[in-house]
């Protein structure tokens, strides 16, 4: 199957570990290869897929000899001439640690020229997700700071989904409507919401109730063992089966939405 979900959610929702629940349940099928993007610059996607400390992720934007080869420039330049189609195809295998059916690829921040500048590094980066988004026939789970940070029009379109996690809370309208609006800027058309942390029907009827122009995709309870884990600095659900059942109700939609 290939699927491609960017999830975005302001700081402290759990959209990182949401990511990781997914992306380790997609992979259950042994059928599904399965990549999963830490693209948030507080990159902490490998704990939650249970990746050791001692096996570090060398962010893409930092492999300044390889984004030196690939576009004839040195990272930290701006201007001047370099290759804007540079090759990728082989930097997923190559740079990723993979656990359980997940592959990992941290991505890393451009350190200048703002977000918006054209530069090896940001080249490198727009080329690797245009080659994950458009040309693997693979999942492509991504966790993105607000949703859309290193996507652009050229890969928009063949984005599946933009999942917003929200908490329960009139907070999280506000953060909603700000990573939709990025989303719709560059193209993507289905933005849907996904409650995490839910205790009860009224955290359900209050997110409903509050992004009621939203289409929600599900409701994740609120789990004493993503709270213990996190505590104990370990991934949730060691065994992934015995994750919450609305994880895998949540997962069948994904998978559905994508063969209707």
């Amino acid at each position: 199957m290939s699927l491609k979900i960017a999830v975005g959610g302001k700081g402290g929702v759990g959209k990182t570990t949401v990511t990781a629940l997914l992306a380790r349940c997609l992979a259950a099928d042994k059928n599904n290869k399965v990549i999963a993007i830490d693209a948030d610059p507080v990159a902490n996607l490998a704990a939650g897929l249970g990746i050791p400390e001692d096996q570090p992720i060398t962010p893409i934007s930092q492999l300044t000899e390889l984004i030196a080869e690939r576009t004839g420039a040195k990272p930290g330049t701006m201007g001047g001439f370099f290759t804007l189609n540079p090759k990728v195809d082989d930097i997923p295998d190559r740079f990723s640690r993979e656990r359980d059916g997940v592959r990992l690829l941290v991505m890393g921040t451009v350190q200048s020229g703002g977000s918006g500048c054209i530069c090896p590094e940001s080249t490198i980066l727009k080329a690797l997700m245009n080659h994950l988004v458009l040309f693997r026939n693979d999942i492509v789970i991504m966790d993105m700071e607000a949703g859309v940070e290193h996507l652009g029009r050229a890969t928009s379109a063949s984005v599946d989904a933009l999942v917003i996690v929200v908490n329960p809370g009139a907070r999280s309208r506000a953060a909603a409507e700000k990573i939709r609006k990025l989303g719709r800027d560059i193209g993507i058309k289905n933005i849907i919401v996904l409650g995490n942390r839910v205790k009860s029907d009224e955290d359900r009827e209050l997110i409903r109730s509050t992004l009621s122009d939203f289409p929600i995709l599900g409701f994740l309870p609120e789990h004493e063992e993503i709270v213990a884990a996190d505590r104990d600095a370990r991934r949730a659900f060691e065994n992934i089966q015995e994750a919450p059942r609305e994880l895998f109700d949540i997962v069948g939609q994904l998978t559905d939405m994508k063969k209707n």
